[in-house]
């Protein structure tokens, strides 16, 4: 993480100091007159600078469209629907295609306007925003996929438990198997850990597929958007609060073998214990989900910046082995959440020793 901390940071600074180039150099430019800037308008709109943080920062953010590329002029999108309600017109439903014109640029649709990537009234009338957007199109795709690959795993189970696992269900089993051995038991403890597994399931299976469906070309951002990552944060965070037992939250408030005077220290140091955790799990996922996607553009964005199809032979093999690096991430960071959450419960359900 270290190493791709560092290439992030040259990526970053490489970018910034190409922008301040163009900055000073469009700044330099003496001013013209006002049939100068009329004549030469087209050839500055086709000369127009490739901006590397656009394209990064489109990539990674929700949408109320599915962009999958871009061909010329012509945009492959898949329009999603907008559900809006505001008090002066209701509930309102349409296709967020009503948002762009011919020549794919933002036009308002019935008093509401698109924004950078927010729909907001132009009146200032406040409204409330339940659209399908394509992170949560991407959520739905993925728990399907969840529910179709699993129910089928588990009915081959209830058909004939004796039977060798074949086809996806052998794929799966070791994993399970894994999650339940040296997971769930060495940090829960064998007395409540069969409870939490389907919990713990569903979570590991839900992470990596996401992280996974995110590499792929035209792919949504779902672990990398910091809102997901916080509902999977307070979900633990409830789940780990309700099973405290009574030793659980002695530990907290009154520990053990401490002197009184100071547990006024100890005291609101574990409590603050308890929001760092889930603020933990939910930049941790975020961040390196999201440094992911930035590296990978950031390298691609090169051979744009300084437009040279040569080092496009450097950027596209270092291209590939952090592709590798992110298959890699996708799964070792589904591993490190639920690992985390299982020492969560595991501290929560902890029975008293004498």
């Amino acid at each position: 993480m270290y190493f791709t901390n560092i290439i992030l940071g040259f990526l970053f600074c490489l970018t910034s100091l190409t922008v301040w180039a163009n900055e000073n150099e469009a700044a330099a430019k003496p001013a013209s007159t006002e049939a100068t800037s009329t004549t030469t308008a087209p050839q500055e709109t086709k000369s127009e600078k490739f901006d590397p943080g656009k394209l990064i920062m489109h990539h990674i953010a929700d949408e109320h469209e599915w962009h999958f590329m871009t061909i010329g002029h012509t945009h492959v999108t898949l329009p999603l629907p907008c559900i809006v309600y505001s008090e002066s017109k209701g509930l309102m439903l349409f296709s967020s295609s009503n948002f762009k014109n011919e020549h794919h640029e933002e036009v308002p649709y019935q008093g509401l306007a698109l924004s950078h990537g927010k729909i907001h009234a132009e009146n200032g009338e406040h409204i409330y925003d339940i659209s399908i957007t394509k992170n949560v199109a991407s959520l739905l795709i993925s728990a399907v996929l969840l529910l179709s690959i699993f129910i089928g795993i588990g009915k081959k189970y209830q058909d004939n438990p004796h039977r060798a696992p074949k086809g996806i269900q052998s794929l799966f089993e070791p994993i399970i198997i894994f999650i339940r051995d040296e997971i769930a038991k060495p940090n829960i403890g064998d007395k409540h850990f069969r409870r939490f597994m389907p919990y713990l399931l569903t979570v590991f299976f839900f992470i990596w597929f996401n992280n996974v469906l995110g590499l792929i070309p035209g792919g949504a951002n779902v672990t990398g958007n910091i809102a997901v990552t916080l509902v999977l944060a307070l979900i633990a965070f409830v789940i780990t609060i309700f099973n405290g037992k009574k030793n659980y939250w002695l530990h907290i408030f009154a520990m053990p073998g401490v002197p009184k005077w100071l547990l006024v220290i100890l005291t609101p140091v574990e409590i603050v214990g308890i929001f760092m955790k889930p603020f933990s799990l939910t930049v941790r996922l975020f961040a390196n989900i999201t440094a992911g996607h930035i590296i990978l553009l950031s390298l691609v964005s090169l051979i744009f910046i300084f437009e040279s199809a040569a080092l496009g032979i450097a950027v596209v093999p270092f291209s590939l082995f952090m592709s590798v690096i992110e298959m890699i991430v996708a799964v070792v960071q589904a591993y490190i959440f639920t690992m985390l959450v299982s020492t969560y419960i595991g501290a929560a359900v902890e029975e008293h020793h004498h």
